[in-house]
């Protein structure tokens, strides 16, 4: 079983970097942050970089309308020299809303930009010549990204869950990002994943799934409202997260339940919203069980294809955090 923490900067970034190494030190092995519509991550992966010593460090995710390929390319060339080749450029396309209406881009072609991403970020760490030809960027006068290399790939992770974002997945990136993804449903994933590398000559295998991980304890405060505050984020994403959330997790098998949802949030009644999300539905989602039961439960995620299981830090005390990271680890 390998583990992952998903971590902005929070409160008090030593203190935050205080609970970082703590899941290092416990063989947590990546860490990741976003920032949507948040202050910009990067500042803060070079705080993770220059204060960890072996632990992973991504980007959860960065939109590829915001910020060129290179510009990309250039901050996580710093941050590999930082980490001494620990980086990984999480990428996505996020939705139409952030984009156009905080950004101020149109939100065009979402997987063809990925693509093209992708495409030139992994040529300018490699050193080569920018000379590129696409739909969306074209390069001719062959500038190189100069800079002593710790190494010549930094692996691209992406948000993908639209079965065509998934396929392109597996024809460029080494790794996915699923979020609110089924457990019984990652031995499809790596089938669809297939498609796309076999597409493009690659090996599926070399590809990692590691999945956004919400972890319930049911023990340690009162059941009903432990299993509410489980039900949180799936409202969210079924409600107020545009089309693409609730059309996948319809489409995972719990077309009922988002439907219901969907029905009484019309009417802006969030009790009705959030009971209609059956607790098979969260249990097949999310980590929920006593403190004996979540090690097991993140084990059995391993073994049906999650690779690296991202979950967010614990809140309370570095003490109280490292417990709980401990009963994670079983």
């Amino acid at each position: 079983m390998r583990l992952g923490i998903l971590c902005g900067i929070g409160a008090d970034w030593r203190d935050t970097i205080e609970k970082v190494r703590i899941a290092e030190s416990l063989g947590f092995e990546l860490i990741a942050t976003g920032e949507s519509w948040g202050p910009s991550t990067l500042p803060w992966m070079t705080l993770l970089a220059t204060h960890t010593e072996k632990i992973s460090i991504a980007t959860s995710i960065l939109n590829v309308y915001s910020r060129t390929p290179a510009a990309i390319a250039q901050e996580f060339a710093m941050l590999d020299v930082l980490s001494n080749g620990r980086m990984i450029c999480g990428l996505g396309s996020s939705g139409h809303r952030v984009i156009e209406d905080f950004h101020g881009v149109g939100f065009e072609l979402p997987l063809r930009r990925l693509r093209e991403y992708t495409e030139l970020i992994n040529m300018l760490i490699a050193g080569n010549r920018l000379e590129y030809d696409g739909k969306i960027f074209q390069m001719s006068r062959g500038f190189t990204l100069d800079y002593d290399r710790p190494r010549n790939h930094i692996p691209i992770y992406i948000a993908a869950i639209t079965p065509k974002s998934i396929l392109q997945t597996g024809e460029i990136a080494d790794g996915i990002f699923p979020i609110h993804w089924p457990h019984d449903r990652f031995g499809s994933l790596r089938e669809s994943l297939a498609v796309g590398a076999e597409r493009a000559g690659r090996d599926v295998a070399a590809i990692t799934i590691a999945p956004f991980t919400n972890v319930y304890l049911l023990d340690e405060a009162d059941n009903d409202a432990v299993w509410m505050a489980a039900r949180g984020p799936l409202f969210h994403y079924i409600n107020r997260m545009g089309d693409f959330y609730w059309k996948m997790l319809a489409s995972s098998g719990f077309e009922e339940e988002v439907q219901n949802s969907r029905e009484a949030w019309k009417n802006r009644d969030r009790e009705q919203a959030m009971a209609a999300i059956s607790e098979e539905m969260v249990s097949a989602i999310q980590v929920i069980g006593r403190k004996d039961e979540i090690s097991e439960r993140l084990r059995n995620r391993s073994k049906l294809g999650a690779d690296v299981q991202l979950i967010p830090m614990p809140t309370g005390s570095a003490a109280q955090v490292a417990r709980r990271l401990e009963t994670f680890m079983g």
